[in-house]
């Protein structure tokens, strides 16, 4: 612990202790049990390090004039200074951990009946329960009633602790009294397992006479179980619902014999809660169910029969909203269990079989179906249940087939089928019934019920043997983006699960021509769609479609999707450019992103720069120069990044007329980028740095490809960097390159901004460059001869920002070195006078100032840049230290109401 907190440590406990004192803000206490844990965490023995904390307790709980915050702040912090067997011996030796846990002291002082106070002392009692000796001060102090009362609190954050409590108690009475002389359980397994802190113990001296009192703990938490669980009245299912979720977490964790007396305690409960139906205890009720059961599963035991019995009766449930409930909580905790998991399926089916009438179930029991037709016809239980059903339906899919009532393409077209229905389509072959045609009639209209059946359409993409659906599908998601009454997010999962389609079932062959006019005509329309959201999706869309390679004809002639269905680029280019005009922001940046996907190929292919892609360029540029949202900014120094990443993948192709545009192009966004207000703009600008660096030296020793911590995942190279180096003279020239196309510029532009990411990734990658260029590792001599050759590459500091911030930093460091009779470091600054007025005047004289590269890199103090840059700054505002000194200051504040001085807390 540092020294200066402890020093501190019993002036901030005497202001804490002291009636009335004020605090610098709410969460200082929070901060200080925070600080405390954290120590606890370490093996930091509190007492023994602080000892000031047994006064500070003994203190405060004598004194119940206090603020409440303040006691209960005592009241969990007296639970880790007794963490250790040894400090609470101490404690107890002192009668202070009597006092701090007794009930009948804080009701007597009017206290018991504020939350914090009750929360104080669960958690407290929770913290310090990590050995032998506080469960026997639990227990022999009979806390078990109240906190069972607590469990049904009116604070649900003294019930929600109550609860872990009593799963903590018990799981560690359950730990005690299953050790044997050879600390095994019954089934020979660790007794560490159950995952209490207190399990990780030994517990060679607990006497019978101990043992029998966990165990009447064990059984006083079981029979308080079984006679709160079922409510006498409506009012109490609060109470239910609150033992529901301790037998979960029981049941859970446990393990024989304790699991089977739990179980056998509140089955009879559990049996009475089913049969009254509580809608509002289902999913509960189900919770404990699979606790159970996964338990079962995850022991290698067979099913109790009480709990398969149970989860049978769950599954036959009269009501149809509790009974899709109860299915879909079944199938998504995935247990291997083949009857339910059936039995499931058909249940969550049903729905879909009623409204679509496509016969999905080939048997049902009639009063089953005729209960939930019954349910689907009124409209809002209708929806819910559909979109319960559609959700679970992927799922399903992919189960053995001896689980799944029909095969996968029957529910694909279930799906379409209802998706017909939405949109009002009257050809849907549901049942001629009067039944099912009033619960079709639901669902008209519903955009819940698409969005829902359309999320279910792209996971079914992925299902087997449905390909044989892509041209329904094609054709019905068209439908879809035509129709006129479809909101945005419709039309925008539309777009989604068509491009699922595609890239899973590769095929297009039985994509008609009629179909490819259908969406040509469609996406023109959403397009110039009024609602800019329709307009981002389809743009988005266009993009997406590039990436995705497909089979066009039997013939097996592979393209992207955006050639086999909208013909390529004389399509789609046409519709982006015109997008990177658009008045939404979103949409621009989503056209520049589209573009960079649609013209990759061509970059692939080093293909000639046809006059298009050449304007595209130059809009793109003036998007960077003049955009006034970050969003297409960002994306315009993507586009260049995927651009060169594609180059470089195809270095051995690539066309001189892409070259002779890209690197010119490359050098301006660097420029721009770099002096960009957005700082994410700028972190993008120096990532395209990045590539130009891991190619220039890819090979050169001493270089590591990407930053110091983190590799980066592209390989880029323009052709007049693409030699690798092995010499100086190769250094030389490759340095000269990167500082012509402005690399070293944006790394030390980056070097001074104001924004830690952005001076983070330029620190890193300089240190990278000085590496290669002017090794610290190399011997004196060695290093002399190296600099001697790459000191001749020289870089301009202009009269901006940035360059001034450089040129200070560098002066600084010269005059240190004169000072402590170093190396001077005149050199390093090539002007006549290297004081500001002399830096200013060259500026404006016309003369740009030049550096040496390699005296820079040596020169700017980069490792303890980065060092101070890696440090988040909650080391200085959010230091232990900082929070006693704010508290100090608060009081001292408080105490002299004359000054001035005004008392700013820090951020938590």
């Amino acid at each position: 612990m540092d020294r200066e907190c402890v020093s501190l440590l019993p002036r901030v406990c005497e202001v804490l202790a002291a009636s009335g004192s004020s605090l610098p803000d709410d969460t200082s206490l929070e901060k200080l049990l925070d600080w405390f844990t954290g120590l606890t965490k370490a093996g930091t023995s509190l007492l023994e390090s602080c000892p000031c904390l047994l006064e500070f307790i003994s203190t405060v709980v004598h004194n119940t004039a206090l603020d409440p915050s303040i006691l209960s702040f005592t009241l969990r912090l007296t639970g880790f200074v007794a963490v250790t067997e040894v400090a609470f011996k101490v404690l107890q030796e002192s009668s202070v951990l009597d006092l701090v846990f007794n009930l009948q002291h804080w009701q007597e002082a009017g206290l018991w009946e504020d939350p914090c106070i009750r929360i104080g002392w669960i958690q407290g009692l929770r913290t310090m329960m990590q050995h032998p000796k506080a469960l026997s001060f639990f227990v022999q102090a009979d806390f078990l009633q109240p906190l069972l009362q607590l469990q049904t609190d009116k604070s649900l954050f003294v019930a929600s602790a109550a609860n872990q409590m009593l799963a903590h108690v018990l799981l560690s009475c359950q730990s005690v009294s299953s050790v044997g002389s050879n600390d095994v359980d019954e089934e020979g397994e660790d007794v560490g397992r159950s995952g209490g802190s207190i399990a990780d113990l030994e517990y060679s001296a607990v006497t019978v006479e101990t043992n029998q009192d966990y165990a009447a703990v064990v059984t006083a938490i079981s029979e308080c179980l079984k006679k709160s669980l079922v409510p006498r009245e409506n009012t109490q299912l609060h109470q239910s619902l609150q033992i529901l979720k301790l037998l979960a977490l029981l049941l859970a964790q446990t393990r024989p014999p304790l699991w089977e007396k739990l179980l056998q305690m509140v089955a009879d409960s559990v049996d009475e809660l089913l049969v009254a139906g509580y809608s509002q205890l289902i999913l509960p009720l189900m919770d404990v169910i699979l606790a159970a059961y996964s338990s079962c599963d995850v022991n290698r035991r067979a099913p109790d029969q009480r709990v398969s019995r149970l989860l049978s009766f769950m599954l036959n449930i009269r009501k149809p909203a509790d009974l899709i409930q109860a299915a879909a909580a079944f199938l998504r905790r995935g247990l291997h269990d083949l009857v339910h998991t059936a039995q499931s399926a058909r249940v969550l089916l049903l729905p879909l079989d009623i409204i679509t009438g496509l016969n999905l179930l080939t048997t049902t029991a009639d009063e089953q179906r005729f209960l939930m037709m019954e349910q689907l016809k009124n409209k809002t239980s209708c929806i819910s249940l559909i979109c319960v059903c559609l959700t679970n339906t992927p799922q399903m899919t992919l189960m053995a087939a001896d689980c799944l009532p029909c095969p996968p393409v029957l529910i694909v077209t279930a799906v379409l089928s209802l998706l017909k229905l939405c949109s009002g389509d009257s050809s849907s072959p549901s049942s001629s019934s009067s039944g099912c045609r009033e619960v079709s009639r639901n669902v008209i209209g519903s955009s819940k019920v698409q969005k829902c059946a359309l999320d279910a359409l792209t996971a079914l993409s992925g299902s087997p043997g449905v390909e044989v659906k892509l041209a329904e599908v094609f054709t019905l998601l068209v439908q879809c983006l035509d129709n006129p009454d479809s909101d945005p997010t419709v039309l925008q999962k539309s777009f989604q699960a068509l491009v699922q389609w595609m890239s899973v079932c590769s095929d297009l062959s039985s994509i008609t021509d009629q179909h490819r006019q259908d969406l040509l005509q469609v996406v023109r329309k959403r397009s110039c769609d009024i609602r800019w959201e329709v307009r981002d999706s389809t743009v988005e869309f266009l993009g997406r479609l590039a990436g995705v390679r497909v089979i066009q004809t039997t013939a097996e002639e592979a393209s992207d999707a955006s050639v086999a269905v909208l013909g390529g680029c004389c399509f789609t280019t046409p519709l982006l450019r015109a997008a990177l005009q658009d008045t939404e922001s979103y949409v621009r940046a989503s056209a520049i992103s589209a573009l960079a996907q649609t013209l990759a190929a061509s970059w692939q292919q080093g293909a000639a720069l046809t006059q298009e892609q050449t304007e595209i360029v130059n809009q793109l540029l003036e998007v960077l120069s003049w955009d006034t949202e970050g969003f297409a900014r960002r994306a315009v120094v993507r586009y260049f990044i995927a651009w060169l990443s594609s180059m470089s993948s195809h270095s051995c192709v690539q066309s001189p007329a892409s070259s002779s545009l890209l690197m010119p192009s490359v050098r301006s966004v660097l420029s721009r980028g770099s002096a960009d207000l957005d700082w994410e703009v700028k972190v993008h600008t120096l990532e395209l740095a990045e590539l130009l660096l891991d190619e220039a030296f890819s090979g050169q020793r001493g270089y590591t490809k990407g930053n110091p911590t983190q590799t980066h995942p592209y390989a880029v190279i323009p052709n007049t960097l693409h030699t690798r180096t092995h010499n100086e003279e190769d250094v030389v020239g490759v340095l000269n390159s990167l500082v012509q196309w402005g690399v070293v510029s944006a790394l030390l532009s980056g070097l001074v901004d104001c924004d830690r990411p952005v001076a983070l990734r330029a620190c890193r990658l300089l240190i990278t460059l000085r590496e290669v260029v002017c090794p610290l590792s190399l011997g004196a001599l060695d290093a002399t001869a190296a600099m001697a050759t790459v000191a001749r590459v020289t870089c301009e500091l202009p009269g901006c920002g940035w360059a001034r911030e450089i040129r200070k930093m560098l002066v600084m460091k010269a005059k240190d070195a004169n000072a402590e009779g170093g190396v001077s470091g005149g050199e390093v600054v090539n002007c006549d006078d290297c004081g500001e007025a002399g830096q200013e005047a060259a500026s404006v004289g016309g003369q740009t100032p030049c550096v040496s590269v390699c005296e820079v890199l040596r020169s700017l103090d980069l490792d303890e840049r980065l060092d101070v840059l890696t440090r988040s700054s909650d080391h200085v505002h959010n230091s232990p230290l900082s929070l006693l000194q704010d508290i100090l200051t608060a009081s001292s504040a408080r105490s002299q109401p004359d000054t001035q001085q005004e008392v700013i807390a820090d951020c938590y």
